[in-house]
C-alpha cells in the first residue's frame, strides 16, 4: 500500500464533463438492447417465451466480451494513455451501433438475422469493457482528492442517464408506433438516434486532455510494459476486491433495474410500453440518488456506504419483486423504485471503491481482472438467468432472492475491506 500523494493536480473541468457525459451515449447504446428485448424477440427470433431467452442470452454473451475487451482497451490505457483507449472505444461502438440498425431482420434473410444481431453485439461487448473503466480511472486521477467519490460517481451518474435515455426513448417508440410498424421498421429508430449520438461523442473525446496520473508515469519512467504482469503481480488483492464489489453492483443493477420491464412484462402484470415508462421513472431515481451517494462516500468513507447498500441489497429484493409481481401499478412503480435507488447507490460508491483498489500503474488492466469479470458474469448472465429460473419455478421473488444471496456473500468481504477514501485511513491510489 502507498500513502496518498499529495502533489495532485487535477485536471481542466472541460475534460471531467466530456468523459463524464459522455459515457451516457455508451450506455444508451449498450442498455437500449436489454429494453427493447421484447421488440428485439419477436423481430430477430419470432415470436414465444424462447425467443425472449435467446435475445437475453444474446445479453449474457456480450457480456462475456467485456472482458476481453476491458483487457484489450485496458492494455492500451495502461501503455498508451487513458485518452487514447477511450477515444478507440467509442470508435467502436459507433460502428457497432451503425451496423446493427440497419441489420435485416427475421423476415428477410431466417435464422441468419438472429446470429448477426449477436455478433453486433458480441463487438457492442467488447467496446464497452474499456469504455467503462477508462472513464472511472480517467475521472478518479483527475479529481481533486477531497472529491474523488463525487466525481468518480458522474460515471455512474452518466451511465444512468443513458440508460434512461434508452428506456425512455423505447417507450415513446413503442408507444407511438404501431406494432406492425415497430417489428418492420419502428425499432430501428432508436439505434440510429444511439450511432449518431456516438460520433459526437468521439469527436468530444478528441478534445480532452491526458490523465495526469498517466502524465506522472510516463514522467517517472513507471508506465509497465506488461500491464497483465504488473496487474497479476502486484494487484492481486486488488481484483479480488474489485470483483467483489462490482458483484454486488452489476447483480443489483441489472436484475433489478434493467431486467425490470421484461419481468414486468413477460409475467404479465404490465404491457411493454407501461414497464418501459416504469423503468423510465426508475432511471430518474437512480440518475439522482448517485451523486449523494458518491458525496457521502466522500465525507464518510467508501466501506461504511457500501457495507450499508450490501445489507439494504440482502433484505430489500425479494418484497419488492414480490410486491412488483402482486401489488397495483403504483406498488410496482414503488418496488422499482426502492430497487433502483439501492443499485445507483452501490454503482456510485463501487465506481470509485474499485478504481481505488489499485495504484495507477496496471490501474486499467486490474480494473479489467476485477470490476469487468464480475459485471460479466453478475450482469451478463443474471437477466437470462433470473427470466429463467422466473418460468420454471413460477415464484416472482426469484430475480430479487438472487440478488439477496449475492449480497449476503459479499457482506463479509466488504467487513474486511480497508478504508481507500483519501483522509480516513491508508490508501492505494495515487
Amino acid at each position: 500500500m502507498r500513502d496518498e500523494v499529495t502533489d495532485h493536480q487535477p485536471i481542466s473541468r472541460g475534460s471531467t464533463v466530456i468523459a463524464a457525459f459522455s459515457t451516457i451515449v455508451e450506455w444508451y447504446d449498450f442498455t437500449l438492447y436489454l429494453y427493447f428485448a421484447t421488440t428485439l424477440s419477436r423481430v430477430f427470433f419470432g415470436d414465444g417465451v424462447e425467443s425472449l431467452l435467446a435475445t437475453l442470452a444474446g445479453f449474457a454473451i456480450a457480456y462475456l466480451m467485456r472482458p476481453l475487451g476491458a483487457l484489450f482497451f485496458g492494455h492500451i490505457g495502461d501503455r498508451y494513455g487513458r485518452r487514447r483507449t477511450m477515444l478507440l472505444s467509442v470508435a467502436l461502438m459507433t460502428a457497432a451501433m451503425l451496423a446493427l440498425a440497419l441489420l435485416p431482420t427475421r423476415a428477410q434473410i431466417g435464422p441468419l438475422a438472429g446470429v448477426l444481431l449477436l455478433a453486433c453485439r458480441c463487438v457492442m461487448g467488447f467496446a464497452v469493457g474499456g469504455e467503462y473503466t477508462g472513464v472511472v480511472a480517467y475521472l478518479l486521477e483527475g479529481a481533486p482528492t477531497h472529491r474523488r467519490g463525487l466525481v468518480t460517481s458522474f460515471a455512474a451518474a452518466s451511465s444512468e442517464i443513458g440508460a434512461l435515455l434508452a428506456v425512455g426513448l423505447s417507450a415513446i417508440t413503442v408507444s407511438l408506433v404501431s406494432r406492425p410498424a415497430l417489428d418492420v421498421w419502428g425499432w430501428r429508430i432508436p439505434f440510429f438516434v444511439g450511432a449518431a449520438l456516438a460520433l459526437t461523442v468521439w469527436i468530444a473525446r478528441s478534445a480532452m486532455q491526458e490523465s495526469p496520473d498517466f502524465e506522472r508515469q510516463r514522467a517517472n519512467e513507471t508506465i509497465p510494459a506488461s500491464p497483465l504482469r504488473h496487474a497479476l503481480a502486484h494487484h492481486r488483492v486488488g481484483i479480488a476486491r474489485g470483483f467483489a464489489i462490482s458483484a454486488l453492483g452489476s447483480i443489483t443493477y441489472y436484475v433489478g433495474i434493467a431486467y425490470v420491464p421484461a419481468f414486468l412484462n413477460s409475467i404479465g402484470k404490465m404491457s411493454e410500453a407501461a414497464s418501459l415508462w416504469l423503468a423510465t421513472i426508475a432511471a430518474v431515481a437512480v440518475i439522482v440518488v448517485t451523486p449523494f451517494v458518491g458525496a457521502a462516500s466522500d465525507r464518510w468513507g467508501r466501506r461504511p456506504v457500501l457495507l450499508l447498500l450490501c445489507g439494504l441489497s440482502a433484505l430489500l429484493p425479494i418484497t419488492m419483486f414480490s410486491l412488483m409481481a402482486s401489488g397495483a401499478a403504483i406498488v410496482a412503480l414503488a418496488g422499482a423504485i426502492v430497487l433502483a435507488m439501492v443499485a445507483g447507490g452501490v454503482s456510485a460508491v463501487g465506481a470509485v471503491a474499485t478504481a481505488e483498489q489499485f495504484a495507477g500503474e496496471g490501474r486499467l488492466t486490474g480494473l479489467a481482472l476485477g470490476a469487468t469479470t464480475a459485471t460479466a458474469i453478475f450482469g451478463g448472465l443474471t437477466p437470462y438467468t433470473a427470466q429463467l429460473l422466473t418460468d420454471r419455478s413460477g415464484w416472482p421473488s426469484t430475480p430479487g432472492i438472487m440478488i439477496a444471496i449475492v449480497a449476503l456473500v459479499v457482506l463479509p468481504l466488504l467487513w474486511k475491506m480497508p478504508e481507500t477514501a483519501p483522509g480516513r485511513g491508508r490508501t492505494i491510489v495515487r
